[in-house]
């Protein structure tokens, strides 16, 4: 069996205060160097456009690709010659996926007022969105999944993706397929702060985009940060996290494997077990132990664990559920006897999981909710990717002579109180 060192704090209303607090650090500032070269990227792009993409393509990757946007052939290719195991996993998660998501669209409306006025409410899908899917060594079709299906579902009219080549010059295969089956209208071997100022400002052949969804590394990410305001983003994603809460009747096989289900991502990962059971704790740090020489990536999880993991034993259920607000985390696991009875209590999370049978991974693949979430805390005023993301919503406002007289002389008042009296002046020229 393998040690891992991971800590183990008793909340007393201090220590697991602390611990949090240091986790916070780790979500630091970016870093000032990285910052600056992101920049750079972003200027030599906003005015140099395709040319400056490439010329860091062949900088960072060593060669250009075989083509800058991937031909519709290709595209539909690599979907009729993919494993149809993998096609078959896709599409059922597509149904799932689409279903849930299908519940989110809103809708536009419209109120008659008895005296002649209309009111309401324009919904309708943005025009463009730009979808960035890391095509590497991590190589997700999921998120293409997960961001482009509320996207179409929206209305969305345009989505372009940019994604990295593979270092022969060529596509990544899966993802080709994942966008073929979510219907993703261009693709673009594209990568880095480069691909992202490329979408926010637009070039000869990439599109301009209204708003740039999904996952990168810190250029990525630093360069989404910079052009928010330039664009729409999805949101500023930190670290995975997930917490689990247990009790003494959870089985600690399945926290042990949960915890490490998000350990996995990142060195700066953070997975956090919550106990009512002294017991549980340390049966869970065994089967860590356990577990953990069987995967792949051990010393990743190791790092994550022993640096920003931890086992957090309290006396209750409810300080369980309080110090999870508190952390307010991206992943949170109820493994209670009866979870469905603290839904109510769980405020700050991005994604909820009650039960032994619903781990994380159910839901970053196949159960329907989006696996886009928000991290660092960030759960207590940001929510997860939805239909509503790729939506923008107008007003409208009618109102009849008679309407627009009952109502002057309130705005008259009030507009003259602000001292804004051209204000008042365009209400008072009308009579």
């Amino acid at each position: 069996m393998d040690i891992v060192n991971i800590k183990k704090i008793y909340a007393n209303g201090k220590d697991e205060i602390e611990f949090f607090k240091q986790l916070e650090k780790r979500n630091g500032e970016t870093n000032k160097e990285i910052t600056a070269v992101v920049s750079d990227i972003i200027e030599n792009v906003k005015n140099n456009g395709d040319k400056a993409v490439n010329d860091y393509t062949l900088k960072f990757d060593g060669k250009l690709p075989q083509y800058y946007e991937v031909p519709r052939d290709v595209i539909n290719d690599a979907l009729t010659e993919a494993d149809p195991k993998l096609v078959e996993a896709l599409l059922n998660c597509i149904e799932n996926i689409t279903d849930f998501h299908q519940r989110q669209k809103a809708q536009s409306f419209v109120n008659c007022t008895p005296d002649g006025c209309v009111l309401g409410q324009k919904v309708r899908g943005l025009e463009k969105v730009g979808l960035y899917v890391p095509g590497g060594t991590a190589a997700y079709p999921s998120s293409v999944l997960m961001n482009a299906i509320p996207a179409k579902i929206a209305g969305v009219k345009e989505i372009t993706m940019v994604t990295p080549p593979l270092k022969d010059g060529t596509p990544n295969k899966d993802i080709l397929v994942a966008a073929a089956l979510c219907g993703v209208d261009r693709v673009f071997l594209a990568g880095g702060a480069q691909a992202i100022a490329a979408l926010a400002y637009g070039t000869e052949q990439m599109p301009k985009v209204d708003k740039i969804v999904g996952p990168g590394n810190i250029y990525v990410a630093t360069a989404k940060k910079l052009l928010y305001g330039t664009v729409d983003i999805d949101m500023f994603a930190g670290p995975s996290e997930i917490l689990v809460m247990a009790d003494e009747k959870a089985n600690p096989r399945y926290i042990a494997a949960d915890l490490m289900s998000q350990a996995e991502h990142d060195r700066l990962a953070s997975a956090i077990l919550v106990t009512t059971s002294e017991s549980i704790a340390e049966q869970t740090v065994d089967e860590i132990g356990n577990q953990i020489e069987h995967l792949e990536r051990a010393d990743i999880i190791r790092y994550s664990l022993e640096n920003y993991g931890a086992i957090l034993i309290c006396d209750t259920k409810d300080q369980a559920c309080e110090m999870a607000n508190k952390f307010s985390p991206e992943h949170l696991e109820v493994l209670f006897e009866h979870p469905m009875e603290y839904v109510g209590k769980l405020d700050n999370a991005g994604s909820i999981f009650l039960g032994q049978y619903a781990p994380e991974p159910l839901g970053d693949y196949y159960a329907g909710p989006n696996h886009v979430l928000p991290t660092s805390g960030t759960a207590r005023f940001f929510s997860p990717l939805s239909v509503t993301s790729f939506e923008k919503r107008s007003s409208f406002i009618y109102y009849t002579h008679d309407a627009l007289q009952k109502g002057k002389d309130d705005i008259i008042y009030v507009a003259e109180k602000e001292s804004l009296t051209a204000h008042a002046n365009s209400i008072k020229v009308r009579f």
